[in-house]
């Protein structure tokens, strides 16, 4: 017959290093375990889109538990059972997403919208990016290097009067007289080409 041990009050065996009998396992889990299901339940729900895989996900959690605890019993059973629903949560999530490439024959099966321009919009973007860059080599070097850091770098007033040396309100003049200046420019170069036949 098989070997029985005592439980101390973490539910370990007393006798150390011993493995644990299945049903000794099996009456941990009754007596720790499955008092928490309505936790269980709850932390489920609350993370979990899915309500018609909560039953499931549960039996899943119970499983890896039970098989756990075959080897080694845990100190703190609230804490292994929330722990091992959330590793189980996370594994589900990242197999969800993973679209083996050899499902699908023909990917336009997947019907996945491309975020990508097509070559209308993109040469209409490098035509506006080209006179873009002409107008702002038309601009002053002052007040061009003031609307790069700001514009392009995203530096503030306060970093640009640094590495400019000047003072910040010289930075604000700086970036509007370049602003109205580029506006000027493209808008102004925008207009001809839309007079020219």
């Amino acid at each position: 017959m098989g070997e029985t041990f005592e439980f101390n009050r973490s539910g370990k065996p007393q006798t150390p290093g011993a493995a644990m009998a299945a049903s000794d396992v099996k009456h941990w889990f009754v007596r720790e375990v499955l008092p928490l299901e309505a936790m269980l339940m709850h932390f489920l729900h609350q993370n979990w889109r899915n309500k018609a895989e909560i039953e499931d996900l549960r039996q899943d959690v119970y499983a890896h538990v039970l098989e756990a605890a075959k080897t080694e019993i845990p100190d703190r059973p609230k804490a292994f059972l929330i722990a091992t629903a959330r590793n189980l949560l996370i594994d589900r999530v990242r197999h969800n997403q993973v679209v083996p490439i050899d499902a699908v024959n023909d990917l336009d099966e997947l019907n996945i919208a491309l975020d990508q321009p097509g070559p209308e919009r993109s040469a209409i973007a490098r035509d506006v990016l080209r006179r873009l860059q002409a107008a702002i080599d038309l601009l002053p070097p002052r007040a061009r290097e003031a609307v790069l850091l700001r514009r392009i770098e995203g530096l503030s007033r306060r970093e640009i009067a640094e590495r400019m040396g000047v003072t910040e309100n010289t930075v604000s003049d700086h970036i509007t007289a370049g602003m109205r200046a580029l506006a000027d420019i493209y808008l102004g170069e925008a207009a001809e080409l839309r007079r020219t036949p």
